[in-house]
Parts: structure tokens; sequence; C-alpha cells
């Protein structure tokens, strides 16, 4: 059932949908849900009654038509039914990070003017409760999880299920209600209010229409032929657009599942036990689950780490190959067949991806290397293009058109266009309303013909039509003597290495680049661990000379890799420094979706950049931190600086002038 052109017909709302799936696919699995360690399910049908109590309930909390529900805590079922509780009663929810300091939350909830809050547990309740005297308009709270909250003053909190109950007993007198809501519900209405990471400045409340969300959702799940028989894992946070479209926009649509992991701490376990068909994560997400494989590679006997290393060197020949159904000799699939039986098989189920049918990452550029790695054990990794004010998605790779070094071509309903300065412009059905009470800001980024502006520089491939991202358009830069300067390349090459977390790289309007970076606890702990070498903290781990060596090492060989591409052999890595601390988004160096601030980490850390371009060796710093109470502090450290060998190459092209 396609929605008509113009006004969404009777699929105009994510409530629309989930009457329409009720009915089509009732007794199938909508949500599943792991909680002390046993699997729970509800039905299309159970759904939508868990949905509809929760409406009424809301109803006689007093919710108006156009007020902002916020949403905070992890991936509950009973948190997604806000969504679509709220909307059918005409209200519009507002997602918000879980791990968001109170002062953050505290901005975006008096920016959006929530009346009301549905917090998960305790934790959540508290922060709020921290900050409701500057929040003018809050009036109730809903909390899903009770431990703990016995002894609150209950005169504007309220128990999730005692909610619902209240609904049920009162359903007689409110359905004539829900039932008018629903049916007022326009294809031109808000859906959701989604906030931007904030990387510039404080985060925009960008609002999307139903139209946007389901026309955006409807395409996509047309372009991978998504159905009811997909499983999705909801893991990443409820506030973000990829969440949201995956979970709520394409699961409406498609009718398939969205299982909800027990915690952070167990998902690895529950992603086996799904084996999700359908999966997205961002790259961090796939560089931390190679370096737990690389891990455990390296504690692993002779025999077993033989075979690892020789079947993945033949993996990485003709996996691809395979995958995208190319022609490959019949010796070499023979030797892929009983490498599958031997590592990648077994591998693939111990990450949860032995299913998976279509997967993507996106949110950042992921390193080819690591990118490759996937394909090569025929996991249909590929790259998507988007960002909230998109609805999600601007490019997709089509099956057969995968490759690491482009994001796709235009997504169904995309126009793609180059500006003159380099910068990709994009406008479709999924392109947002409007920056909620910023309309500067709207004009800026959307011109009067629809047409976005998405920050990043680009440049589409006339035979083929697909994009390619450089970088962050405000990033890329020149080199002194005029080359190209693209952090973000350099940045995702080193962070390739499972010892690298994190890389910033510097050298605009410089003669050479450098670069600090930040090691992986869990990969050189582990490797700290297996050598016998004792540390008391990570500033006296990412400290240690041997530690200092491997990180070298694998600047060193980036800027070999860097030597042989003619636009970028200019930003080879000189020196670089190894932080005493993590990028933390606690101390607004990174955003909640782990990107990095640049001007913020520029300022922050002024003195460690002079002191390497200055021919320092060494570097005294002091530096504040926010610690996991809330409370401030400072470090000092005393930073060896290093000089990393770069590869001599003929002087690169200087980039035009624009």
């Amino acid at each position: 059932m396609a929605p008509t052109s113009g006004d969404g017909g009777a699929c105009a709302s994510i409530p629309a949908l989930l009457d329409r799936n009720a009915t089509r696919f009732g007794s199938r699995p909508a949500y599943r849900e792991k909680e002390f360690g046993i699997w729970q399910t509800w039905s299309w049908a159970e759904a939508k009654e868990e949905i509809e109590a929760f409406a009424l309930g809301l109803l006689g909390l007093g919710v108006e038509k156009g007020d902002f529900i916020a949403i905070i805590g992890s991936n509950r079922p009973h948190l997604y039914w806000v969504f679509p509780a709220a909307q059918m009663i005409g209200a519009i929810p507002v997602p918000v990070y879980q791990d968001s300091a109170a002062e953050e939350m505290a901005y975006v909830l008096d920016h959006c003017g929530a009346r009301f809050v549905v917090a998960e547990d305790q934790e959540q309740v508290d922060k709020v409760i921290e900050v409701q005297d500057r929040l003018h308009q809050f009036e109730h709270m809903v909390y899903l999880d009770p431990r703990g909250m016995r002894k609150y003053d209950h005169g504007k909190l309220h128990e999730y299920a005692k909610v619902q109950e209240e609904g049920r007993a009162a359903r007689a007198g409110r359905q004539a209600e829900l039932d008018a809501r629903k049916a007022a519900i326009r294809w031109e209405d808000v859906c959701v209010m989604l906030y931007t990471s904030g990387t510039t400045g404080k985060p925009k409340g960008v609002v999307l229409s139903n139209r946007n969300v389901i026309e955006t959702s409807r395409n996509s799940c047309d372009f991978d032929k998504l159905g009811p028989g997909e499983d999705v894992v909801a893991y990443l946070p409820m506030a973000w657009v990829g969440d949201f479209i995956f979970s709520i926009g394409q699961a409406a649509w498609s009718g398939f599942c969205v299982n909800c992991p027990e915690s952070e701490e167990t998902l690895l376990t529950d992603l086996r036990e799904i084996g999700p068909t359908y999966f997205f994560g961002p790259p961090r997400v796939f560089e931390s689950q190679l370096t737990q494989v690389m891990i455990r590679m390296e504690d692993a006997g002779r025999l077993k780490k033989w075979l690892f290393h020789r079947y993945m060197a033949h993996a990485r020949k003709v996996g691809g190959r395979i995958l995208d159904g190319k022609p490959v000799g019949a010796w070499d699939r023979f030797q892929y067949w009983l490498g599958d039986l031997l590592v990648y098989a077994p591998l693939k189920n111990t990450l949860g991806l032995s299913r998976v049918r279509v997967g993507y990452t996106a949110g950042e550029a992921i390193g080819p290397e690591i990118f490759d790695f996937y394909r090569s054990l025929r996991i249909n990794l590929k790259q998507l293009y988007g960002q909230t004010e998109a609805s999600v998605f601007i490019t997709q790779q089509p099956d057969g058109e995968v490759r690491s070094d482009t994001v796709g071509v235009a997504s169904p309903g995309v126009e793609l266009k180059i500006g003159e300065t380099g910068e990709v412009y994009y406008r479709s059905p999924g392109v947002f309303e409007y920056y909620y009470k910023n309309e500067e800001s709207t004009a800026s980024t959307k011109d009067p013909e629809g047409w976005v502006a998405t920050g990043d520089a680009g440049f589409i491939e006339e035979e083929t039509g697909h994009l390619r991202i450089i970088d962050r358009a405000k990033d890329v830069g020149k080199m002194a003597d005029g080359t190209l300067f693209a952090p973000k390349y350099v940045e995702n090459k080193l962070k390739f290495y499972p010892n690298i977390l994190e890389a910033v790289v510097f050298g605009n309007g410089r003669s050479e680049c450098t670069a600090f970076i930040n090691i992986d606890l869990n990969a050189v702990g582990n490797w700290a661990e297996r050598n016998n070498i004792a540390y008391s903290s990570y500033q006296e781990l990412a400290g240690h000379p041997k530690v200092m060596e491997t990180v070298q090492s694998h600047v060193e060989e980036v800027n070999a890799s860097l030597a042989e591409d003619e636009m970028l052999s200019g930003c080879q890595v000189h020196r670089f420094v190894i932080l005493h601390k993590e990028l933390d988004a606690d101390d607004g160096e990174i955003t909640r979706t782990r990107k990095v601030r640049r001007r913020t980490v520029e300022e922050k850390y002024h003195d460690i950049i002079a002191a390497l371009y200055d021919g320092s060796d060494k570097v005294s710093t002091r530096t504040e931190v926010t610690y996991e109470d809330g409370r401030k502090g400072y470090i000092s450290a005393t930073l060896e600086i290093r000089d990393a060998k770069t590869v001599p190459v003929a002087a690169p092209k200087p980039v035009a002038a624009e």
C-alpha cells in the first residue's frame, strides 16, 4: 500500500501504519525485548493495544495537540511505543540522548518547551528534577522502571504501567476523542522533532513531517527490498535520526521486528541470539568489533592464528567478488568454501552477523580496510550518506556497486548537485520542514527551491553517478604550499588500527600535518596484560615507551599509504602526541554521536598544538575534566612529542583557487 501523491492516503502517519500492520501482520512479531536473560515478544496486534492504552492515559494527563513529549532512555519497546502514542493524539515526540548531562538535557527540554517527559528510570528522572526549575512549561513526568521511585513526590510523577491501566479503564469515555485525533492527522503534520549533535554550536531542533518520514521509509525499504520478515537490533541512541528511521519509520512501513537487547554489555550475546537480517552500525561499532577480533586472535594458539591470517588473506582477495557475483575461479571458490568452514562462518557467528542480508554504515567515513574486512566475509555491508535534515537517506549503494571510496548513488526520490565551491547539495521528499525557533539557520541551510546544503565537500563520478565525499567542507583546506588538506581521510586511516580509538589531524595553512592520538584502552590494555606490563591509569599506559613505538609505527604506515595518493600525499603526519585522556562528550570534545568538535579541541589543547609545531619534544599541560558524578577537576601531564618518518614524494598538485 503506497501513499498517494500529495496527502499520504491511508498511510499518512505512523499511527495509520500501526493500524494497517495490526490488521495485515497481526500475529507477526513487532517488538522483542530481552530482560533477565529472557526474550519477551509482542505481536503487531498486541503492540497496537499497548500503544493505544498509553495514548488514552496521556489524554487523561491533559496532553493537547501540538504539545511536545520528551522521551529519555535506552532502547526499550515501551519507549518506542511513546512515539506513535504521542503522534496519534496530535503531540510531537522529542527523543533526548540518554547519556546527556542534566545541563544538556535542560537546553533541549527548555528549547522545545516540553510539557511532558517520559523517562526510563530513576537516573533520568533525577536529571530532569535537577533542572525542572528552569523548565517553565514542564508539567508531568512518566517513568518506566519503578525501582527506587517509591519515596518520590508523585504529584507530577506517574508510573508508565499505571498510566496504561488508567487509559484502559477510561477507554469507553476517551476512545471517541482518540479516534477523532487520529483521523485528524495530516500528511504535512509534524511527525517528530530530532536534535542535531551540535558539532559547531547548540543543537538544532529538526522538524520532520509525516511526509518526510513515510516517503523516505517507503523509498529506502523498496531500495533494499525490506519486508516483514526482517529482524533488526535496536541498540543505537533513540535520539539519533538513524535509529528513528530504522526502528520507527522503516519498521512501521515494512512491518518488520525491532529487537531490543538487554543492555550494552550483553549486546554481542543478544546479536548472536537474534541474528539480525538488517543491521546498521556507525563506523565505531565495526571498528570496535574488529578490535575485539584482533585482540582474541592475539590470545589464540599458533594453529588458530595461522588459519585466521591464511584464510583472511584469501578472503580479502576474492570474498568481495564472490559477494558481488563477479567471476571467481573454481580453485579460489574452493579455497573460500574451506575458509568459510574453518574461519569465516564461526567468525560471523561470533559477531552476530551470520544472517545479515543488508548492512549499512554511516555517520562518518569508515576506513576502507575495515569496510573491506567485513565485505570479504560476504557480509553485505554498504555505505549510505545521510543527515538528520534528510530523514537520513541522501545516497545508498546498490547491490553489485559497492565500493569503499564512494557513498553510493542518489537514494530514490533524491536529487544531487555540487555547488561552485565543491559543496554537496540535495533535495528530496525527506527534506526537513524547518529548524524549530531558528528561521535564520533554516534559510541558510535550505533555499526556496528546497535544496539543502550538506556542509560536506565532494564530487559525483560522471561514469557511475556515485558520490564521493572528501571531508566536511569547513574542514577541507589547503596546506601552506596550496595542496589539499583533508583531515578526516587521514584520521580514518589511523583509526583502522585497533590500538587507535580516535585521531585529530591538524595542518590547514601550515607546512606540515600533525596529530593527536587517543589509544583504545581495551586493545592496548589487553596487549599490556599479555606482556605483563603493569599500569594504573589511561595516562600511564598512553605514555608507555612501547605504546609510543607501536603508535609511531601505525602513523608511519599511514604515511606510506598517503604517499601513494597523488592528491593527499601532502597530508602525511610529521609529528604526533598521544593525549593523556580520551576525548569525551561530557567535556564537550566530541558529540554524543562521537563526532570530534574540532574547534573545541583546538581551543582546549592550544598549548599542545603549539608544541607540535615549535619543535618541542615534550609539553606540560593541565586539562579540565568532568567526572561521572558531574564534578569538575583537573589532570596534569607531561606528554612526549614524537617525529614520524614521512615518505618523500613529488610535489602534489595545488588545489585550484575558488
